[in-house]
Order: structure tokens, then sequence, then C-alpha cells
């Protein structure tokens, strides 16, 4: 019987989920999105080349992977075809290996134009989207009037219901944005145009995973975002427009909740957040410029800086709580190389009280001060070390110390963006035993 991995960030987003996936796909057959669109952004690199994907399952670069986008995606299919151009002219036959559920949500031109108006209108309240219409199709899925991927293949269809929505958007977008209207015959030839392309992609993700699961297969669910940015359970509004924590991954695909067998938590071995919202240890000094500058925090997708600080474990004792993970995989450890002291908080201070789980509103979430253990750092370096006895004492010690305090076990550390610069204590696939040097440092 094969197996299901669910991979997720377990911090704000930006936890390098992709190269993971990647290196991990190996092992699978199938590879999944099921939330969110092309506001992620998954960077792989191999053998030196950089590859960013936005929508398409960061398996597509393994020939032997076929690849699902699931009904609880947001799917733009300019974006898409966008994205298959640039994979196509480096020798990657997506469209072939690609497979996507007739019930996601289309991104529509007027979406688009939505989120930029009214993130333009509420000016320094913003809540900083990517101003790609993801939350804007979130929008009209819940309130049962979005186009869907399968429309596209019914051509009296899409033209009936395109004319009934561009009737109540363009007026939002005339009457409270002062913006030009979406016309209705252009964007309606347009998508006609893509269809040809399109057509040979559309299927019932739900009854493959079902036909594959029963055929042993190994399978990846790919998050987008990270938990903290979930819809229900994150820094609200500072939140993306979907769900991102594990339960997604059944309801955004399909695939029964008790088929699943491992949870993956990615987590940077420090903390990053892009744009507005709370966010208590962030560093406004050297060492958060340090991490920035080692780090190259800026979004994959926005080319925005992202925010660095310290590593958050009452943050990530919420995300522990929200995904039941089986396994954690820091990141980036190598960026902390060269620091004389690291720093871990451990509990909040709130109002003169010590809480170790964030508060759920955003407000008070901000006011929370970092309560911060501090660990012996390192000088020499992590990077592209592959074997945990290989690492600098100090940074096993803080590997270790993480551990300790997330209760869940790390079974991979990345040391840098090659897939190879990775070690690997588990396998999720295989849950072959554990590094016994590792083992015996636990003990």
């Amino acid at each position: 019987m094969g197996k299901s991995v669910v991979i997720l960030g377990s911090q704000w987003g930006d936890e390098g989920k992709g190269k993971i996936v990647d290196m991990l796909m190996e092992q699978a057959s199938i590879a999944v999105r099921f939330q969110g669109g092309h506001n992620a952004g998954h960077t792989l690199v191999i053998d030196g080349q950089k590859t960013i994907l936005r929508l398409i399952p960061s398996g597509i670069l393994h020939r032997h992977v076929q690849c699902l986008i699931g009904n609880g995606v947001v799917l733009s299919p300019t974006a898409l075809l966008e994205e298959i151009d640039e994979l196509e002219c480096r020798g990657v036959p997506v469209i072939e290996r690609l497979r996507i559920s007739e019930a996601c949500t289309l991104i529509l031109p007027y979406h688009v134009a939505l989120d930029r108006a009214r993130e333009l209108a509420k000016g320094k309240s913003a809540i900083g989207t990517t101003g790609r219409g993801i939350g804007p199709a979130y929008e009209d899925k819940v309130a049962r009037r979005a186009l869907r991927f399968g429309d596209l293949f019914n051509e009296k269809r899409l033209n009936e219901k395109l004319e009934e929505v561009l009737d109540y958007h363009n007026f939002v977008l005339q009457n409270y944005h002062n913006h030009e209207p979406v016309e209705h015959h252009q964007l309606f030839d347009n998508l006609l145009m893509m269809v040809p392309r399109l057509k040979p992609m559309r299927a019932d993700v739900a009854a493959l995973l079902s036909q594959y699961r029963g055929e042993g297969k190994n399978m990846m669910f790919e998050g987008a975002q990270g938990t903290l940015l979930d819809v229900d359970h994150g820094t609200y509004p500072y939140v993306t427009s979907s769900n991102t924590v594990a339960g997604a991954a059944s309801v955004g695909s399909g695939y029964g909740l008790r088929h699943l067998n491992y949870i993956l938590g990615i987590t940077k071995a420090y903390t990053t957040r892009v744009g507005l919202g709370p966010f208590p240890t962030e560093l406004q000094d050297d060492v958060g410029r340090y991490l920035s500058t080692r780090g190259n925090e800026f979004g994959s997708v926005t080319g925005r800086p992202r925010r660095c600080g310290w590593l958050d474990i009452v943050a990530l004792r919420r995300s522990i709580q929200l995904n039941s993970f089986s396994g954690l995989c820091i990141t980036k450890l190598d960026v902390l190389d060269g620091l004389t002291t690291v720093k871990v908080c451990t509990g909040y201070r709130l109002h003169g009280k010590e809480c170790l789980y964030p508060p759920l509103e955003s407000e008070s979430f901000a006011q929370c001060e970092p309560i911060y253990e501090e660990l012996p750092g390192w000088v020499q370096p992590t990077a592209r070390i592959r074997r945990f006895s290989d690492l600098p004492a100090n940074a096993q010690k803080y590997l270790l110390y993480i551990e300790g305090l997330a209760g869940v076990p790390i079974d991979i550390i990345s040391t840098g963006a090659d897939r190879k610069d990775t070690i690997i204590l588990r396998n999720p696939f295989e849950y072959v035993e554990i590094d016994p040097f590792i083992a015996e440092e636990r003990t």
C-alpha cells in the first residue's frame, strides 16, 4: 500500500516547502496542490538551476510524477498557461502530466481588478495581498456565483454565467471604486481561445486519487502559504483567503482524511513574515538585517522584502496543535552560521501574564512581548552538510532544543538551497529507523 504525505508550512509562509516537496518526490508518483492559487511561490534549485513554481505542483520537474490541481485551488487560466509555457520552453512536458479538477474556481480579470482596487482604497490599512485576485475569487466561490474550470467547456453556460457575474462585479468596480468595467465579449472570447489547450487537462481529481490509492502509489499533498496565514486560524485579517492547515488537504482534493499517513511541518530555523500583521520576534536591528541578507529574504512571487526575527516556539506550538504534525523539517539552518548567540522565543508576556499559546485576536497578538532563551551560536559553517553528526556541536544542540520544546521529532534538516543539501533523519515515505547518532543524542 502506498503512503500519502502532506507537506505544510508551519509559520507565515516562505519556509522552503518547494525544495522539500521536490526532494521527496523521488519516492512519490503523484503530486497534489489543494488550496491557494498563483500567489504561492515555491523555489527549487536543482544542480544550481533555479525554478519558481506558482500554481503547478513542485513534482512537475520529475518525469515519473503525475501532477494534480484539486478543487480547493483558485485557478487563473492566464497564469496557468504562462507557467506552462515557461516550463515547456525548458523541455518539461506539462500538459500530458497535469490534471485539473473541474471544480476549481476560476480567477478572472475582474477578480484582479477588485483585489487591487480594494487594497488601494485601504491605503495604510491594506492587508498586503499579492493583488492577483485570490481573495475575490474565493468570495465568489463561497457566494456560489463563481465560474469553475468545468464551465469553460460548455460555451452556452460559460457565456450566461459570465454575463451574470460581470453585471454584479462591474457595478462594484464602477460605482464603488471608480474603475473601468471588464468587457464581457472580450473576456468571453479570450477564454474560448484558451479552451483547446486547457481541455486535455480537465479531470475528476477525487476519482483519480482513489484510483491511485488503489494502485498503491505514493502521493504528496503540497500546501501553499503557511499555517499562521490560515483564514480561520491565522492572524486574521492579515491572512490568506484559504485554509492552509492539514485538514484542507482532504477538503481541497477530495481525498479521504483517514487515508493520510504522515504530515510534515516545514519550519525555518528563524521566522519571517511578508506584509502586515503581528510578529512578536521581529528584529529591526543588525541581526535582523543579517538574517535578511544571508537568507535572501525576498518573496519569490512578489519580490517584497520579508520581515525577519528569531524562531517563535509559541507560534509553532499553535501550528503543531492545528496540524498534528508527524515530524518537522528545519530549513535554512545555514543562515544562522556566524552568530555568536542564537535566541528562541519560548513564551509571550501579555498584560503582565505569561502565555504559551498566541492570542486568537490580532491586536492582542501584536502586543505580546517575547520571552527568550539564549543559546550559544556557532561559527563553523553548516552549509551543504548532509549528516547530523557533521554539524557543529552547538547547531546540534540548537536543533535538539527546538525538538524538545516542540514535542515533535525533527525528521529533515535543510542546509542549503539545492535538493542535495539535506540531512534526512527519517523519510516520511519509508519510515526507516532514525539515524543512530541522533537517536543517542536525543536520549
